[in-house]
């Protein structure tokens, strides 16, 4: 890949595409398919450790949970079952895992028909080589 084309990659998905872009495609996407909502998931810009995703655009079906949702991002990643995979609705809320797609959709998708979530991970039980020093009863 070119390297124009990796910074591209790398953009967030609202930079890359202007607002009638992304509204159109948005119609275009629930003409087609009726019962399925667009997520756009992309990495959070600080995250180091987990992979880019290979694909940002996601078509959900309605009654999914988030918590379904996140073991489907879980996989697509490769994740090891010691790290943890947050995921942030509408870049500032952490919602309940039982709560269906179509109802995060309904109260957090954009402006442009899209619902955006962005996953980052955190060390789980301390970060190798950074464990805390037993004290002597």
């Amino acid at each position: 890949m070119a390297p124009f084309e990796k910074s591209m990659e790398m953009m967030p998905f609202k930079q890359r595409k202007c607002l009638e872009t992304r509204k159109d495609e948005v119609c275009t996407i629930r003409s087609k398919f009726p019962n399925k909502l667009p997520v756009i998931v992309e990495r959070y810009f600080r995250e180091k450790t987990l992979p880019l995703l290979n694909k940002t655009k996601f078509l959900v079906p309605f009654e999914l949970t988030l918590g379904q949702f996140l073991c489907l991002l879980r996989n697509k990643i490769d994740l090891d079952s010691s790290k943890t995979l947050f995921l942030l609705v509408a870049e500032k809320s952490m919602s309940c895992m039982s709560s269906s797609m179509g109802d995060i959709y309904s109260h957090h998708r954009d402006a442009d028909g899209f619902l955006y979530i962005t996953y980052a991970s955190q060390e789980m039980f301390g970060a190798p080589g950074r464990g805390c020093r037993a004290v002597p009863a």
